[in-house]
């Protein structure tokens, strides 16, 4: 298994990790878990514990919140098989980490980790099933998935009576502030402050203070010692302060479903997954949540922040983690889909032609071959069966709607799903026209083609004739033996072409007699 799940933040993905690890467990095999803070794999290590607490399973935690010898004793023990399910930070990546029998790798926020690091997990075992949680995934992991290269599950459904969060991108304004932060604290709730400077972090401090004298205020980032940080944290989450300053510590995972209000300062500087994930923070219990994203000067912001910031501030709605991750891959590129380099070059080829190759690359390696970049032979299979074949306008107006159709039919790989699209259409327009059930029938031929890379079918009513592609893709022993079961009916041109003499009044006749001889060119 090399699955993604894409779930937005707070929809569920770690009951999925708990359910998979149960399984790999008690089957047995050992399961790691990544996650990218101390502070995440710390209330992962909470939230397994205790869900497996009646259960002889053996949960442990790997990071440098232990000591050196904790972390030798459980090392011994993970390479002799006596821990079952290890969750840890980077620190799970170092080379004197060793299993016994790992089955599998969850690697939890999978956009805060590095190729290299991805890697490292994979080379721990060949055999070992990966599962990603990721509520924006990265442009190279999304174009992986989307291309067939890797597994794609979406949790879309949000839980019972979540509400979107509202969000406003804004320049920084004491009086926008102080409304926000007012409106929090009078319903009791807590509010994020979030200032990715450790440098002048106390001067933000200061100057929030300022705003709101009745907030009682906190700081927390990753250069406190370890003990405070984990205090603070716990400090914030029992509610013995109201407003957090904090780094992007705070990114990962933390559930506290008190606070309903973030506010993030220089939101321009942050990415669009870390900009998702922060404003996930809030809105996790059935109250109306509130982003502020702050900017210094919304006029001189670069072009590629403001898409970030926009498509943000749109996508507000629930479950927009993977439009947002689709916006990413259009502003910045897919990126190498193997090795480290990560430059998206898309826009060189364009992309439909990017796809196209990547998904004959695909098909190649699947069926044992070696890709080619050959794209000579890359030109669409042509069949004509001598009808009008088409969506006609009055039976779908909306001339967005039957191009997103087209490119659905045309992409449909056998008559399963041709039939379910026309179950969709049926369900959606009424019933077929007799236009559109021809392009039914021409793409059910087509389909049935494919793997013989015909050029062209062409047929009427007296017959049909069939041109050849690449000579390797028909098999000469079948040819002949269509021919010399029928010579009155069928004859070859070269070695280019085969015709089909009969008589083919109706276009039922068509697709049935090409069908049959399809099948005997595929030795079916």
């Amino acid at each position: 298994m090399d699955r993604v799940v894409c779930g937005d933040v707070g929809f569920g993905k770690t009951e999925v990790a708990l359910r998979a690890a149960f399984v790999a467990a008690q089957a047995g095999k050992q399961v790691c878990i990544l996650a990218p803070t101390t502070l995440l794999a710390r209330q992962h290590l909470q939230t397994f514990s205790d869900r497996f607490a009646d259960w002889p399973i053996r949960v442990e935690g790997l990071s440098r919140l232990k000591t050196g010898k904790e972390q030798s004793g459980l090392l011994q023990a993970l390479a002799q098989g006596q821990v079952d399910i290890v969750i840890g930070t980077h620190r799970l990546l170092q080379p004197d980490v060793k299993f016994s029998d790992l089955g599998l790798v969850i690697i939890d926020e999978e956009h805060r980790f590095g190729v290299r690091h991805k890697e490292r997990m994979k080379a721990l075992r060949a055999e070992v099933d990966m599962l990603t949680l990721t509520a924006t995934p990265i442009p190279r992991t999304l174009n992986m998935s989307m291309s067939g290269l890797r597994d794609l599950s979406i949790i879309a459904t949000p839980p019972t009576r979540r509400l979107a969060i509202k969000t406003f991108v804004s320049e920084w304004e004491a009086a926008v502030l102080r409304e926000a932060c007012q409106r929090e604290l009078k319903r009791g709730g807590q509010i994020y402050f979030l200032h990715n400077r450790v440098q002048d972090i106390a001067r933000i401090r200061d100057e929030v203070a300022a705003i709101v004298p009745e907030a009682r205020i906190a700081i927390a980032h990753g250069q406190m010692h370890e003990r405070e940080l984990e205090q603070v944290m716990l400090d914030f989450y029992q509610n013995r302060f109201n407003l957090l300053i904090a780094t992007t510590i705070i990114e990962s995972g933390i559930d506290i479903p008190n606070a309903n209000t973030i506010i993030i300062n220089r939101a321009d500087s942050l990415g669009l997954a870390q900009l998702h994930q922060l404003r996930g923070r809030v809105g996790r219990s059935h109250h109306r949540a509130y982003a502020y994203l702050l900017v210094a000067d919304r006029g001189n912001l670069s072009a590629d922040a403001e898409q970030r910031l926009s498509a943000v501030e749109a996508m507000g709605e629930l479950g927009a983690g993977f439009q947002l991750a689709t916006h990413d891959l259009e502003i910045r590129g897919a990126g190498a889909l193997l090795g480290e380099a990560q430059s998206g070059q898309i826009h060189e080829i364009g992309f439909t032609m990017y796809t196209e190759m990547l998904n004959r690359a695909v098909k190649a390696l699947r069926s044992g071959e070696l890709p080619s970049a050959d794209l000579s032979g890359a030109a669409p299979l042509e069949v004509d069966l001598g009808v009008t074949a088409m969506l006609p306008d009055d039976y779908i107006p909306d001339v967005h709607t039957r191009l997103v159709l087209y490119k659905r039919i045309n992409n449909a790989t056998d008559a399963e799903q041709l039939d379910e699209l026309k179950v969709e259409l049926i369900d959606r327009f009424g019933l077929l026209p007799e236009a559109a059930q021809n392009l039914f029938a021409v793409h059910q031929v087509r389909a049935l083609a494919e793997p013989l890379k015909l050029a062209k079918i062409d047929a009427g009513e007296d017959g049909a004739r069939l041109i050849f592609g690449p000579p390797e893709a028909i098999k000469v022993e079948n040819v002949i033996g269509l021919i010399q079961s029928s010579p009155r009916h069928f004859r070859l041109q070269g070695d280019q072409r085969l015709d089909i003499q009969r008589t083919m009044l109706t276009l039922p006749d068509r697709v049935q007699h090409i069908s049959t001889v399809l099948h005997a060119l595929l030795g079916q």
